[in-house]
């Protein structure tokens, strides 16, 4: 079983790389996102890999980092996620933003994605609710940086004030995974009280949406 691959990229297509490992092109399906920074052909590059094989074929899939790998095995063990739709996933949803989106069970974004319908969309979000605690993730920040070593399971422990909160603000407009993400970003710097007003929660959230 393959579990990584360096070498020399040879050549890329819509959906995956040639690998030149040794002279040897190995062909390694990928997200979109892995596929635009791995490098460009001629470049060194090593992808972990997951190895599919099925009676007619052996199908790698290249990962640029152990979250999007792991969040990749997570989506596939969904009934109905298969490679494709997972890759499809990890195009549209950055890998730490997947657990927020869980958590504020935002099927509109996972429905971005090729192949996800609103059914399997929730599939997912209702099977891996429990699960995405699992993953440790890079908490997306206001400013488009990260906060470093941030677990999934902390988002995901939500309280009724928390969602009312989120709900306040999708029917102000912005969208669910953002809302929750400001939310949780505005409980971690609220103080007691604020915390448990909710009336003081949603105006601290509307200050991060707006940083």
């Amino acid at each position: 079983m393959i579990g990584k691959l360096s070498g020399i990229i040879d050549s890329f297509g819509t959906d995956h790389l040639i690998l030149n490992v040794g002279g040897v092109g190995y062909l390694v399906n990928a997200s979109s996102r892995t596929l635009s920074s791995i490098g460009t052909t001629g470049d060194p590059a090593a992808l972990l890999i997951n190895t599919q094989v099925r009676e007619d074929a052996i199908t790698l899939y290249g990962f640029a980092d152990a979250t999007e790998q792991e969040w990749f095995k997570l989506l596939t063990s969904v009934q109905g996620v298969g490679a494709k739709a997972g890759l499809a996933i990890l195009t549209v949803c950055m890998p730490e933003q997947i657990a927020f989106i869980i958590a504020s069970q935002d099927k509109t974004a996972l429905t971005r994605a090729d192949g996800v319908g609103p059914k399997l969309a929730t599939r997912i979000l209702t099977e891996l609710k429990d699960k995405a605690g699992k993953i440790s993730v890079l908490a997306p920040m206001q400013d488009g940086s990260q906060k470093v070593n941030a677990p999934a399971h902390d988002p995901l422990q939500n309280t009724g004030i928390e969602q009312d909160a989120v709900s306040a603000l999708t029917n102000l407009g912005y969208a669910r995974t953002d809302a929750y993400t400001a939310v949780m970003a505005a409980k971690t710097k609220a103080n007691d009280n604020e915390q448990s007003n909710l009336e003081n929660l949603i105006r601290l959230a509307l200050k991060e949406l707006s940083a």
